[in-house]
């Protein structure tokens, strides 16, 4: 990334207070910046701040006499390799959907020729809004890339999605940005492929399953075997995937995470219906199995419920083991996706554990974590993974869900991207 330039705006939102954060990462990665300021971003953060930390002057006034007499704004889009929104308010992407430009942001938006990545922040009743939904989704048929939001508290005392994502993960974010193709939308007009509304990323033209949530195994037909996933993982890497321009498969069990838009989504309960689902949408460039799939299933379910019998014991239950779709999926020869990545949620001796697994599944990567009750990972906002490859056990720092999902996307990316 060294020399490239990033056009950094920053929007009115108390999420503001990461960008110096923000920016001493981009230094680090020897990217030149330049900061925007707009009037709400300047409530939380100061332009001398910005300008200290990324040794460039901020700018924050359209009417400039010195800089706009040679049309300084432009020439700000022009010298960019990409432009970055951090916060992305509800505002500025109400503004950039509809073509508005009130103040110097906006007009540097209006008029760059460059890709634009965008980190949203906001209320979760501002994101979860309609209107908020309907412009991020023309924003990204314009061929612009996003990264979050997280889920988890926020400044306003709610909790939910809107949370701006983590200085690292949008750093990850600017890297494949940077990698990207320029946005369709900025092709000249015969050259636009019809019907292609998106701008292609590094996964453009690739397949990708991704399974998801827990497995429901009926005892009878109101009791069910299950193992503790919200899905939210899944859910995570599912969008982090579309977002880099792949088409998802997004095999899910009934989760309590609702999942994404824009992938094709296949409902199941139990692991059988799992297997069959994901043999559906072979073939496949990857696949990511990050379902919570119930080892066994109850072989004697009752078409009935159990009643009691005053016996004081729950009628014997005879058990089978279910499908190991992990090590199907990665044993099925020529159908077999390029990329086979599983996930181990393990107690103790996670590495160990989760080294064996891979080389007895047979799958390429493993994604492992610590689920025992004290990490508060399980049903959690928050993940520590290890990812386990042929060249060993790679720690990463604890950090959102959202935040794993982008990064083991952009893994991928490199892995299947381009090839």
């Amino acid at each position: 990334m060294d020399g490239r330039r990033i056009l950094l705006i920053v929007g009115g939102g108390i999420a503001a207070y990461k960008i110096p954060a923000l920016v001493r990462l981009m230094r680090a990665e020897n990217l030149s910046v330049t900061p925007v300021l707009t009037h709400g971003g300047a409530q939380f953060v100061t332009a001398m701040t910005l300008s200290v930390l990324a040794g460039e002057t901020t700018q924050d006034d359209l009417w400039d006499a010195s800089r706009e007499a040679e049309i300084g704004h432009i020439r700000l889009t022009r010298d960019a390799d990409l432009v970055v929104v951090a916060p992305a308010t509800a505002d500025l992407l109400a503004k950039m959907a509809h073509g508005l430009a009130d103040d110097l942001a906006s007009t540097l938006l209006l008029a760059s020729n460059k890709q634009v990545l965008v980190a949203p922040a906001m209320n979760v009743r501002m994101w979860n809004h309609p209107a908020t939904r309907r412009n991020l989704d023309l924003l990204r048929r314009d061929g612009i890339m996003a990264v979050g939001p997280d889920t988890g508290d926020m400044a306003c005392g709610e909790y939910g999605a809107g949370r701006m994502a983590e200085p690292e993960a949008i750093m990850a974010a600017i890297g494949a940005a940077l990698d990207a193709p320029a946005p369709l939308r900025l092709l000249p007009e015969a050259q636009v492929v019809p019907g292609k509304g998106a701008a292609p990323g590094p996964l453009d033209g690739r397949h990708v399953i991704v399974t998801s949530g827990p497995t429901h195994e009926p005892i009878d037909p109101v009791r069910y075997i299950a193992n503790r996933s919200s899905g939210a993982q899944g859910s995570a890497i599912a969008a982090a995937l579309r977002d880099l321009g792949a088409r998802v498969s997004f095999v899910t069990g009934p989760a309590t995470v609702p999942p994404p838009s824009e992938v094709d989504v296949i409902g199941v309960e139990t692991a059988e219906e799992m297997r069959r689902a994901v043999a559906g949408a072979l073939p496949a460039d990857a696949a990511v199995m990050a379902a919570a799939v119930a080892d066994w299933r109850v072989k004697n379910a009752s078409s009935s419920k159990i009643k009691k019998d005053g016996s004081g014991t729950f009628p014997a239950l005879d058990f089978a083991e279910n499908p190991d779709i992990l090590a199907w999926i990665s044993g099925r020869g020529a159908s077999r996706p390029g990329l086979v990545v599983g996930f181990a949620a393990e107690t103790d001796d996670v590495v160990a554990h989760a080294t064996a697994k891979r080389k007895r599944k047979g799958c390429d990567w493993i994604v492992a974590n610590d689920v025992s009750p004290e990490t508060g990972i399980m049903g959690g906002t928050e993940n520590a993974v290890v990812l386990i490859t042929d060249e060993g056990a790679e720690p990463w720092p604890r950090m959102g869900k959202d935040a794993v999902a982008r990064e083991l996307a952009r893994r991928i990316a490199d892995r299947i991207g381009g090839e």
